[in-house]
């Protein structure tokens, strides 16, 4: 859980929380049973805008390091908060109906990627009328320029918001991929 737009909560809130829920599960990974190098962090829609933009924010804070995840997995996310493939009511309920450019350029994911962002897996669909492919394939481009292995599959039916109940098997391709890059 973390806080959400929709309950007041503005940027750097949700961000703030997944960073701390990122650092809990590694010390606390022998308590857990998890390997505390192999966490990912995985979102769909505006929940894969806050797990792209831990995937991105790590270098600009005090712990660094300690908070970037090792993988991400975007399902249909929102990446970008400037520009003409923009999810209005993200941008309204992160970072507030009149926020300055320097806000949304903060928020905007795609422009914050350097050859240290994790390597993705990101799905989406190309009939997503809510948030258009586009910011898929955005984050795509900005990973390749920067030599961060990515693996993008754009299916040519769907919706929004079809997580597991897709008519298309994105989790058996993702857990390929996972178990591709967990296995060194």
């Amino acid at each position: 859980e973390y806080r959400l737009g929709s309950q007041g909560f503005r940027h750097p809130a949700p961000l703030e929380d997944a960073q701390a829920a990122l650092r809990t599960v590694r010390l606390r990974a022998a308590e857990f049973g998890v390997l505390p190098r192999k966490l990912g962090i995985m979102g769909s829609s505006a929940g894969g805008h806050l797990a792209a933009h831990t995937l991105t924010a790590w270098p600009r804070t005090d712990l660094g390091a300690a908070l970037r995840p090792d993988f991400g997995v975007l399902c249909y996310p929102v990446i970008t908060m400037n520009g003409p493939h923009t999810h209005q009511g993200c941008r309204s309920l992160l970072a507030g109906p009149d926020a300055p450019d320097a806000i949304l350029a903060e928020l905007s994911c795609e422009r914050h990627v350097t050859a240290e962002t994790p390597p993705c897996f990101i799905w989406h669909t190309a009939q997503d009328r809510s948030v258009p492919v586009e910011n898929s394939l955005d984050f795509a481009a900005a990973l390749r320029r920067n030599g961060v292995p990515f693996e993008l599959h754009v299916y040519a039916r769907g919706g929004h918001g079809l997580g597991l109940r897709a008519p298309f098997n994105w989790a058996a391709d993702c857990r390929r991929w996972l178990d591709q890059i967990t296995a060194a």
